[in-house]
């Protein structure tokens, strides 16, 4: 896990090294100035002339000053190297998922991604924050107090041996009960992040059904979970500040006591002033540091969890890669199912798609009816590889779809998802999305085709159009036919529509269908939808039913043949157009 991080810190490795040294530096001079304060003090006390006071005077302002330059150094480096070293985690971590297959995703979830993207990320940048520049810093600055200490203030530096074991213990204690509910709270997290999510994307839903105060609710609950948690973890934690309070005034109770008794009774000889000034200032020094290592411990021990969850995104390897030796060139739209069989997931019981033999010449139309549940997505996602078939060989241009590289298959297989999404910018930048080369000719040719020409006209700004996140200022018409005008550009062999003409009246379906007969003829057109009505003058129309196919002909053959077909035909037809619903 160290190691893969540590591959994150990349640029910013020279600056990873200047904190910690120059932090080191500044901890020299802050244990050096109470050595030179009690020679200050001792001199005073003798009666020193004001030159001597001036040369330690001037020698502390020097080592001060020094001091503050290695510690604006310092966190300068500090703040560059982790900021960088986030940002480079960040990095790796997005560009891994966009790698990820659907079936990756489907394993972490997307409210877990988030959570790891963000939350996550910013815990290990905390932790390493600390770790180059305070635990670097405390460590060093226990070390050298401990033995500035000894050395100001001989014996009565011992009680240091007792009271630094307690405080050890007790913070101890106080992370081993701590971290475990720290650790808890991620999955929490990804709960609230899911529910945050879910109301977002589905907000014109609830407000349709007058569901805010359900949302609130859930929201509420999710929130108030994760807020126990860590209530429970930073009541344990606040036993902290106390036990250093005690420890501290424990010792300052002693050195003040004894201090006080040795000067007094030993008239100065065994401990004077400036040792006794010195003593008190180190053991501020070494509490402190003794505060922060707990907080240090806390931190990095909260980061150990985020940091796993993190690498468990970056070792994930995807379920989908190119092979050795990909093909590089799609011969033509020709698409094969020999024997296919499909499970989302190694472990479901049942299977997606089951015996699934079908045979598309290049250049055919092919409609694809069912009911919901039927499986029809799972079958068009398996030709552009979003999934890979669990049996049987799925081929694209006489070709078993694994042997493409898989840009290059997914450049001549556009798919029109059932889910239609459109990104914030203009027009003109969601549909080059399609072909980033694209010419404003080719973009309102595709658009001609896609029948959504004749609605940019009337927009103002035209193709320059600004479309909010998610196309929320568009139809979803218009935005189905954005979609598919985008998928034009591409210049697919194959083109795939899944029920992505749904939204538009049935005389604009009709005119999507011609254009593409008219215009595309040679790439293969496979349309999936619920109205008999977008399929019925297809080349060929498959019946799937239950992930299996249960009949495939013309809409002739099937109206007289199959039960399935005759019943959805005759259900839309007695009441009318109703969209299969």
């Amino acid at each position: 896990m160290i190691r893969k991080l540590a591959g994150c810190v990349g640029e910013y490795k020279k600056q990873s090294i200047m904190a910690p040294v120059l932090v080191s530096l500044e901890v020299v001079m802050e244990c050096i100035i109470p050595f030179i304060i009690a020679q200050l003090v001792n001199q005073i006390k003798a009666g020193a002339e004001f030159g001597t006071l001036l040369k330690y005077g001037l020698i502390l302002i020097a080592m001060a000053a020094l001091s503050l330059v290695f510690g604006i150094g310092a966190g300068y480096a500090c703040a560059t190297a982790s900021c960088g070293f986030a940002r480079n985690v960040r990095r790796e971590l997005f560009y891994r998922i966009q790698g990820f297959s659907f079936e990756n995703i489907d394993r972490f979830s997307s409210s877990s991604l988030v959570t790891r993207l963000t939350t996550d990320i910013t815990n290990v940048q905390m932790a390493y924050m600390m770790i180059i520049r305070i635990a670097i810093r405390c460590p060093l600055m226990l070390v050298f107090s401990f033995v500035m200490a000894f050395i100001m203030g001989g014996k009565m530096a011992c009680i240091f041996l007792f009271v630094v074991p307690l405080l050890g213990i007790g913070l101890f204690t106080i992370i081993k009960t701590a971290m475990p509910l720290f650790k808890a709270v991620f999955k929490k997290y990804d709960n609230l992040n899911n529910s945050i999510q879910e109301n977002i994307k589905g907000i014109r839903v609830v407000k349709s059904y007058v569901r805010e105060d359900l949302e609130k609710k859930k929201f509420g609950a999710a929130a108030e979970d994760v807020c126990m948690d860590f209530t429970k973890a930073e009541k344990i934690l606040a036993f902290n500040n106390p036990l250093m309070q005690f420890c501290l005034y424990t010792v300052m109770v002693f050195v003040l006591s004894a201090g006080s008794y040795v000067i007094i009774s030993s008239r100065g000889i065994d401990l004077d002033v400036g040792q006794f000034s010195a003593l008190l200032t180190y053991s501020f020094q070494i509490l402190s540091s003794l505060m922060m290592v707990s907080m240090v411990f806390v931190m990095i021990t909260l980061a150990n969890e985020s940091a796993h969850r993190i690498v468990e995104v970056l070792d994930e390897e995807s379920t989908l890669a190119n092979p050795k030796e990909p093909v590089m060139e799609v011969r033509d739209g020709s698409i094969d199912f020999e024997n296919v069989g499909f499970k989302y997931s190694a472990k479901a019981e049942r299977k997606a798609l089951a015996d699934i033999n079908l045979h598309i010449r290049s250049g055919e139309t092919i409609g694809i009816i069912g009911g919901t549940g039927s499986s029809k997505s799972s079958l068009i996602q398996l030709i552009s590889r979003l999934y890979d078939a669990t049996e049987g060989v799925v081929k694209v241009g006489g070709l078993d779809v694994r042997r493409y590289d898989l840009d290059t298959l997914r450049n001549q297989v556009a798919v029109v998802l059932q889910k239609n999404i459109l990104f914030s910018g203009s027009i003109k930048d969601n549909l080059r999305w399609g072909n980033k080369e694209a010419t404003d000719e080719e973009l309102k040719e595709a658009c001609v085709l896609a029948q959504a020409d004749e609605f940019i006209m009337q927009l103002p700004g035209t193709y320059d159009y600004h479309i909010e996140q998610g196309g929320s200022n568009v139809s979803g018409g218009q935005k189905q036919r954005l979609c598919i005008a985008r998928a034009l550009l591409k210049k697919p062999k194959v083109l795939i529509l899944d029920d992505s003409t749904s939204a538009v009246d049935t005389k604009t379906d009709a005119l999507i269908r011609r254009a593409f007969r008219e215009f595309i003829p040679e790439t293969t057109k496979i349309i999936i939808a619920q109205r008999v009505s977008s399929v019925q003058d297809a080349d060929r129309i498959v019946v799937m039913d239950g992930g299996t196919i249960q009949a495939v002909g013309t809409h002739e053959e099937l109206l007289s043949t199959n039960g399935i077909y005759q019943e959805v035909y005759a259900s839309q037809n007695k009441g009318g157009d109703t969209d299969g619903k």
